[in-house]
């Protein structure tokens, strides 16, 4: 297996990154494979029952936004796949990109509005070179910063 893993988010701010990626995808035709992760760290100080529901309805949100992006390479011929995984972010990808052993791996840069994002510019160029290192994906960010 090879390809391409392209992480969203959904939102606007997920496009340049959904469209570099079937760019790339495009250019090299390679598979495209587009990832959902479900993190709920933020709930881990929460006993609620609720955090399960939460957790459903946040893989519901991501198959749609798989969907979505799926469509948009679709309408290119494009072939893909789509995948939510929960946990990690980080361990996430890193898991995806070794398992497809990905050639290249497409992220979106962290919305300039976003201070809680959980990557920073720095942050992203850090995980950038330790994916590179990890897995042997190349990454390319998308969208630029701003």
């Amino acid at each position: 297996m090879s390809g391409i893993v392209c992480a969203i988010r959904g939102g606007p701010a997920s496009q340049p990154t959904i469209e570099q990626a079937i760019a790339t995808a495009k250019e090299t035709g390679l598979s495209l494979y587009f990832v959902y992760i479900v993190n709920l760290d933020f709930l881990s100080h929460t006993a609620s029952s609720r955090v399960q529901i939460v957790s459903e309805e946040m893989r519901q949100m991501g198959e749609f936004i798989l969907l979505a992006a799926q469509s948009q390479a679709a309408a290119h011929a494009i072939a893909t796949e789509g995948e939510v995984r929960h946990g990690n972010v980080r361990e996430e990808i890193i898991k995806l990109c070794r398992k497809i052993q990905a050639d290249y791996l497409v992220l979106g840069y962290p919305h300039p509005r976003q201070e809680q994002s959980l990557f920073t510019h720095e942050a992203l160029a850090e995980f950038s070179t330790h994916i590179e290192e990890q897995t042997g994906a190349k990454v390319i960010l998308a969208g630029g910063q701003t």
